[in-house]
């Protein structure tokens, strides 16, 4: 039903459109003027995005130690890119994925709220000055010329050259049409005065705004409209309080493919823009006279309205900063009380969304932060199977002890465990990372495929427990206390693993050396298996236990090497690896297996002395 309303409308507004440019050859200068302006900005936002493979990610995270930073990040990249809508969607896609916090989120909008109207006086000071589209053109030709250059750097450069060459030409376009337009119509015939007039232009503003989905396309109209005469001044600020209001529209439509953190940016973000919509409307009174107050003391003519009008843009949004930043902290916190995420009987992937698919550090992370999602959710369902609990096992008390206490393993069942907690999300993980199509000389890609093969690992290693359970919970009471006490060891030493692991997810990367940490693990491993199958074979032949349950046991001894070993390689990739710049000397000191056996193999001579 959504679709077909939306189809609907679409071709209407073609139809109203075919209608337009049959009555009026202006109207259609005006149009394409906002077609022309509309593209530039999609070739603008095209332009940075080529910059977006880590450096603006980089950028961005540093830019949230404080509040100032997160405005003045907010401010300049929307001045830069002349595009709030691109920043959201970035914003929302770090929100997502982690790497920011809501109140880091809130911060940047509110900046980015105050860079947008930039573009307000840029066109009013010089778009409306000057024969603008003459600096267009040299723009278009050096933007096409870096096009056909292979290199993604100049590329990014030709985007942006062409997107400013459109904007300035598409603003000529606008500004034309509308001196035209006036010869055969005169919209100012239709201006309207009062609360009436006020909210009604309101609402054309909003309207405007979410048709065009661009508040700064919309207010170059509305500028352009404003330099022609064909409206008011004091329904163009109207206008500009409506679009600054239907901008909201384009921060929900973002959100639509975001988890419920950057469900709650876009609601951040409505909240401001309506809350600064409501404050111009109330005391448009009291902002008119600041404007000319601030226009009167800077130079600015009073008849000059395109100017006021950019004024008042800027000193509304403005104020609205001024007012909610000191309670941004109360807003998040509201925001999150009240956009609750919905609990389902499947677990459901928590960082994987289509906003974060768009720049390869956000999809990276996304999937990193999902593995160590599908990594608590593994160890929990190898541990129940042990009928261990985690808080035990990751806690300082013996090992030996904590197994001892729980004797009893009570039957888990792993199949329906493994449907609601593992199979869904990897699913999700395997999918995320084949429709991130970022190339192979990204090193962005790398790091995916090598999630890829952890998160197989984790799925392997619960695989691997699903057949030790049978004979756990046949054996492990068994009142042979020789094999009972060899069940009691597996559960140890799978228990052990996990551990040493949840110590080195804890480990600070820059102070310690995990690599070396691993490398003992493995070790240990090793020492371990090798042990346990000169145990059984000794047990045998001692006649403690038969040969048939020294079979058993010997098979159930492959799958805890298995599963210690799948989750020891998970944890090469998610806990050391993911922070691979910080760990290149570890490595040079990381231990080969076959330098790892050369160590074992003394030390086990030792102890057969």
């Amino acid at each position: 039903m959504d679709k077909t309303i939306k189809h609907g409308l679409f071709f209407l507004l073609l139809s109203l459109l075919a209608l337009g440019f049959w009555f009026s050859a202006d109207f259609k200068t005006i149009v394409a003027g906002i077609a022309i302006f509309l593209f530039g900005m999609l070739s603008l936002q095209q332009g940075f995005k080529f910059f977006t493979g880590g450096i603006l990610e980089r950028i961005l995270r540093n830019a949230t130690d404080n509040t100032l930073k997160r405005l003045l990040f907010g401010i300049t990249t929307t001045t830069l890119m002349q595009s709030s809508s691109l920043l959201s969607v970035l914003v929302i896609s770090f929100i997502s994925a982690g790497l920011l916090d809501l109140a880091a989120g809130i911060g940047i909008i509110f900046g980015a709220n105050i860079g947008t109207t930039t573009g307000a006086w840029l066109v009013a000071g010089f778009g409306l000055k000057v024969n603008i589209s003459g600096y267009a053109m040299p723009l278009l030709v050096f933007g096409v010329l870096l096009q056909l250059t292979k290199q993604k750097s100049y590329q990014g450069i030709g985007h942006i050259l062409l997107g400013l060459g459109f904007l300035f030409l598409g603003i000529q376009y606008m500004k034309d049409g509308f001196d035209a337009f006036k010869g055969s119509i005169d919209l100012s015939q239709y201006a309207m005065t009062g609360m009436r007039g006020l909210l009604t232009y309101v609402l054309v503003g909003i309207a405007v705004t979410v048709i065009i989905q661009a508040s700064g396309a919309t207010m170059v109209l509305i500028i352009t409209a404003l330099a022609s005469q064909q409206i008011s001044y004091d329904n163009a600020l109207a206008l500009a309080i409506g679009s600054n209001v239907g901008t909201t529209i384009t921060a929900v439509l973002g959100a639509f493919g975001a988890n419920i953190k950057g469900k709650r940016l876009a609601g951040a973000h409505v909240l401001f823009n309506v809350f600064t919509g409501l404050l111009a409307i109330v005391f448009l009174r009291q902002f008119s006279w600041l404007v000319d107050f601030l226009c009167g003391h800077l130079g600015i003519a009073s008849d000059d309205y395109t100017l006021k009008l950019a004024m008042f843009h800027s000193v509304f949004n403005l104020a609205g900063v001024m007012i909610m930043l000191p309670v941004s902290g109360l807003m998040a916190r509201f925001l999150e009380k009240v956009m609750q995420e919905k609990r389902a009987s499947v677990d459901l992937p928590r960082f994987l969304t289509a906003s974060a698919l768009q720049y390869p550090e956000t999809a990276v992370e996304s999937v990193y932060q999902e593995t160590l999602h599908l990594y608590d959710n593994a160890t929990h369902i190898v541990l129940k199977a042990l009928g261990l609990h985690r808080r035990d096992v990751y806690s300082e008390q013996d090992l030996n002890a904590v197994v001892g206490r729980y004797g009893i393993i009570k039957d888990y069942d792993i199949d329906d465990a493994y449907e609601r907690n593992i199979k869904g999300l990897y699913s999700a993980i395997i999918e995320f990372i084949s429709q991130a199509r970022f190339t192979w000389e990204m090193k962005q890609s790398g790091r995916l495929h090598w999630l890829r093969q952890a998160n197989l690992k984790l799925v392997e290693a619960v695989k691997g427990v699903k057949h030790l359970q049978k004979n756990l919970l046949k054996h492990n009471r068994s009142y042979n206390r020789y094999q009972a006490d060899e069940y009691d060891r597996i559960r140890y030493q799978v228990a052990m693993v996990i551990r040493e692991l949840q110590k080195i997810k804890d480990t600070e990367i820059v102070n310690e050396l995990p690599l070396l940490s691993l490398d003992a693990l493995k070790g240990r491993i090793k020492e371990q298996h090798q042990a346990a199958i000169e145990s059984i074979e000794s047990l045998i032949r001692e006649h403690k236990i038969s040969a048939e349950a020294g079979t058993s046991l010997l098979n159930d001894y492959t799958y805890v090497y298995d599963i210690q070993s799948n989750l020891v390689r998970m944890a090469e990739t998610v806990f050391v690896n993911h922070a691979a710049e910080s760990v290149k000397a570890e490595k040079e000191l990381a231990l080969t297996d076959h330098e790892m056996l050369e160590v074992i193999r003394p030390k086990q001579a030792v102890d057969h002395e």
